[in-house]
C-alpha cells in the first residue's frame, strides 16, 4: 500500500472514531422497567447505536417497500475479479474474534445474528455488507428497501432492511431483527421487530465488554458470527453512501476503484474470510479466491 493510502486510510479511521466518540458523548441511556427489560430510544443527534431489549414476535409496521432488482442483483453478483481487486479495500473497523466461545448453530449450521434497527445510518452502511457476503453462500428472499432516518447524523442512508426477509443456504442459518422503522413516533421510532429470548441473550452477553469496549456497549448494528466474532456498530463510515440512490450504491460495488465498493466490498470480504472458517472453507468456490482470504490471518478464529 503507497504511503498516500495508508495515510487516506488513516484519515478514514480518525473521523469515524470521531463520529463514534461524539455519538458516545450524547447517546442516551436506557430505562429499565420491572422484570420485562423495557427499552426507551431517545435519539439524538449523532447516534451510533442503541439498547435492544424484548422477546417474542413481530410486529406489522415495516417503512419499506420490497427490494428492486436493479438492487438486489447487481449487489448480489458482484465479478469475482472486482472482489479480488478490492481485496481488503478500506475497512475501518474489523470483527472482533472472540475465544474460547462454543460456536452458535441452528439445525446444525452456524448462526448468523443481526441485530438493527431502520432508522439507524450506521445499520444501513453495514446491511449492504451483511447482504453481500452472506449472498456467497446462500439466497435471500424478501428483502426490503429503505433509508435510515431524515432527521439524524448522515441522513435517508439507502439502505435494505431485513424485515420480513428470509435466508436459505446449506452452510449458513441466518436470523435478522430490525427493531424500529424509520418513522419517528414520539421521542423514538414506531417498534418493528422484538428479538426472542435466545437473540436477547446474546445481545445482553456480546454487545457487552469485554467483548466491545465498555462505552460501545449496546450499539447496533450487533452482529453476532455463531459467537466466534462480534460486530458492534459500523465497519465504514455512512457519509460514503451520501445522497445515492439504492441502484447507484449497488452499481458502484462492481467498480474495484469506487470509494464505495473499497468499503462496501472490503467489509464483506472481511465477513466473508470469518463465514469460511465457520464453514470450514465450504463453499470452495467462494473460500479459495484472494477476496475471501485477504484477511483471514487478522480473523482467525480459534476451534
Amino acid at each position: 500500500m503507497s504511503k498516500s493510502s495508508r495515510q487516506a486510510q488513516q484519515r478514514a479511521r480518525e473521523a469515524l472514531e470521531a463520529q463514534r466518540k461524539a455519538a458516545r458523548a450524547r447517546r442516551q441511556r436506557f430505562t429499565i422497567a420491572g422484570s420485562a427489560v423495557l427499552v426507551v430510544v431517545v435519539v439524538l443527534g449523532v447516534l451510533i447505536g442503541v439498547k435492544v431489549a424484548g422477546g417474542g414476535n413481530k410486529t406489522p409496521a415495516a417503512a419499506t417497500s420490497l427490494a428492486a432488482s436493479d438492487v438486489v442483483n447487481p449487489l448480489t453478483t458482484v465479478p469475482v475479479d472486482a472482489l479480488n481487486q478490492v481485496g481488503k479495500g478500506q475497512v475501518t473497523t474489523l470483527p472482533s474474534v472472540t475465544s474460547g466461545q462454543t460456536m452458535l448453530s441452528d439445525n446444525g449450521k452456524p448462526l448468523i445474528v443481526y441485530v438493527g434497527a431502520e432508522y439507524c445510518p450506521y445499520c444501513a452502511a453495514e446491511r449492504w455488507a451483511m447482504v453481500q457476503a452472506l449472498s456467497r453462500f446462500g439466497t435471500f428472499s424478501n428483502l426490503g428497501q429503505t433509508h435510515s432516518s431524515s432527521t439524524d447524523v448522515f441522513p435517508n442512508t439507502p439502505t435494505l432492511s431485513f424485515h420480513g426477509s428470509s435466508y436459505t443456504s446449506q452452510y449458513l442459518s441466518f436470523q435478522g431483527v430490525e427493531t424500529e422503522t424509520n418513522r419517528q413516533q414520539g421521542n423514538g421510532y414506531a417498534p418493528l421487530d422484538k428479538p426472542t429470548a435466545a437473540q436477547q441473550a446474546l445481545v445482553n452477553k456480546y454487545d457487552a465488554a469485554p467483548y466491545v469496549p465498555s462505552d460501545a456497549a449496546g450499539s447496533i448494528p450487533f452482529i453476532d458470527f455463531a459467537n466466534k466474532a462480534i460486530v458492534s456498530g459500523s465497519s465504514y463510515s455512512p457519509q460514503l453512501l451520501a445522497g445515492k440512490t439504492p441502484a447507484q450504491v449497488a452499481a458502484a460495488l462492481s467498480n474495484p476503484s469506487d470509494p464505495i465498493a473499497k468499503a462496501v466490498d472490503g467489509t464483506a470480504n472481511a465477513f466473508t474470510a470469518m463465514l469460511c472458517q465457520l464453514t470450514n472453507g465450504q463453499p470452495g468456490n467462494v473460500c479459495t479466491t484472494s477476496s475471501a482470504t485477504a484477511y483471514q490471518s487478522q480473523l482467525h478464529v480459534a476451534s
